[in-house]
């Protein structure tokens, strides 16, 4: 656990670095997270950090379970008057371990996707450590706890070309660690990073 937690700081940390020296007009870029600019989309990263289950609960309760509704209050309360101030409450959490009622692989699932989410349309890059990468993408083919991403590989065999991680059986789908987390999570925009029988498949589950 406690590695685990080092991990999701160093992942925070790195995404505050690259964000450092955006002007104010390319926080309102929009991110690959439907509907979300990248300034909101990392207020919603500082929301999840600062969210116990306690106040996680009260939040859906408060929002009649109306979970879409929740993640925009919360995010809504995060965001500041500006980017320089939505990325200063960032900032303030890189080292939190506060977590909303979710397991610890799926925080660093939200810290690294959406992270992508705001790099990608900016023409960032990071190169992510590969063993932090192989242990989410382990957790993602086994789950739709959080995402859909085990119903959403189904009948195809992902394996990695830059690391160990491989799961499932089917038709063939390779590429970088990387790129087969942000396809199982939805993102068709890194499935030309693909190769494979099966990745024109797994494109089509991610529309």
């Amino acid at each position: 656990m406690t590695d685990l937690w080092h991990i999701v700081h160093a992942e925070r940390a790195a995404l505050a670095d690259d964000l450092a020296g955006l002007r104010e007009e390319q926080w309102a870029t929009a991110s690959l997270c439907a509907g979300l600019t990248v300034r909101e989309v990392l207020a919603h990263l500082t929301a999840a950090a600062r969210l116990n289950a306690v106040r996680w609960f009260a939040g859906v309760v408060r929002c009649r379970f109306d979970f879409d509704r929740h993640v925009a209050m919360r995010l809504a309360e995060q965001l500041g008057a500006d980017g320089a101030e939505t990325l200063a409450r960032f900032r303030e959490s890189v080292g939190s371990r506060t977590k909303p009622p979710l397991p610890l692989l799926a925080m660093l699932g939200e810290t690294v996707v959406h992270g992508e989410d705001i790099r990608r349309p900016l023409g960032i890059r990071r190169a992510h450590p590969v063993d932090a990468l192989t242990r989410l993408a382990a957790y993602y083919a086994s789950t739709d706890q959080v995402v859909l991403a085990k119903g959403r590989i189904g009948a195809l065999r992902l394996e990695a070309t830059d690391g160990p991680f491989a799961a499932g059986a089917g038709s063939l789908v390779t590429g970088p660690t990387l790129a087969l987390i942000m396809a199982m999570t939805g993102r068709a925009a890194y499935c030309d990073e693909l190769r494979g029988e099966g990745a024109e498949l797994l494109r089509e589950r991610c529309g």
